[in-house]
């Protein structure tokens, strides 16, 4: 009975007919995105966040200098996804105190599905000793007691790394609810949308029509600017640091 009902709907409608003789309808016909591969991707075994110690595990810590140079520049390492297809990148240098290592493991393990997603720690634990005096305390008298340990942190360098079986929408809601409470720039990326930023901003580096470059300035010395420059704006070209920086400088 269906198929005489079938073939009575397809003698009426105008659909071209196959090597058969019977008509085909396409009308309604959806083309749809082909899911993600995800073969290549193994859930480890602890998928959340370890935890993170607040002090180091070493006999004893020498107190240091402040070191202003680890936090300033662009970062060697940890610049490249390893194991996850989305992360939270560093826009700028600082230190990150134990804190903030908690804010992040709690906030993304209470968001994160230990069955279909992992999230990895792409910086150190604590490990630099900040001193501080009490309070009261006349000037001098040595160098204070360590108060706390931090990690130093520089631009361009993966905070934390999440991946899995899942898309770019899932996690992007808790990892930019992470972003903005660490004390300093970051933002939310993934595998292309990082290929993306660095595309662009080749490409506006070779495309540059301003022959007056800031390093040209700066090299050249032009009105005599290296008066009022730093040696980190010479270093770095007036990128990363300094009053002279600006984030859309080529």
């Amino acid at each position: 009975m269906w198929k005489q009902l079938g073939r009575s709907r397809l003698a009426f409608s105008g659909a071209p007919a196959d090597s058969s003789g019977s008509k085909i309808l396409t009308a309604g016909l959806k083309k749809f995105v082909l899911p993600p591969d995800y073969s290549g991707i193994t859930i480890p075994e602890k998928p959340k966040l370890k935890f993170v110690e607040k002090v180091p595990t070493v006999p004893k810590v020498r107190r240091e200098f402040k070191n202003l140079h680890d936090i300033r520049g662009p970062s060697t390492e940890a610049t490249e996804f390893t194991e996850g297809q989305y992360g939270i990148l560093a826009m700028g240098g600082g230190y990150l105190r134990w804190g903030h290592f908690e804010m992040m493991r709690l906030t993304i393990n209470r968001h994160l599905n230990p069955k279909t997603m992992f999230a990895v720690w792409r910086v150190p634990p604590p490990y630099k000793p900040i001193t501080r005096k009490g309070l009261g305390q006349r000037m001098g008298g040595g160098k204070g007691a360590i108060d706390h340990y931090v990690t130093a942190v520089r631009a361009g360098r993966f905070i934390v790394e999440v991946g899995g079986h899942c898309e770019y929408e899932e996690v992007k809601r808790f990892l930019i609810q992470v972003a903005k409470k660490l004390p300093f720039p970051a933002q939310v990326v993934s595998k292309q949308s990082l290929q993306e930023m660095h595309e662009k901003e080749e490409e506006r580096r070779r495309n540059n029509q301003n022959p007056w470059t800031f390093e040209r300035i700066a090299m050249a010395n032009m009105l005599g600017i290296r008066k009022y420059l730093s040696p980190y704006d010479l270093q770095q070209k007036g990128r990363y640091w300094g009053k002279f920086f600006l984030p859309d400088r080529v």
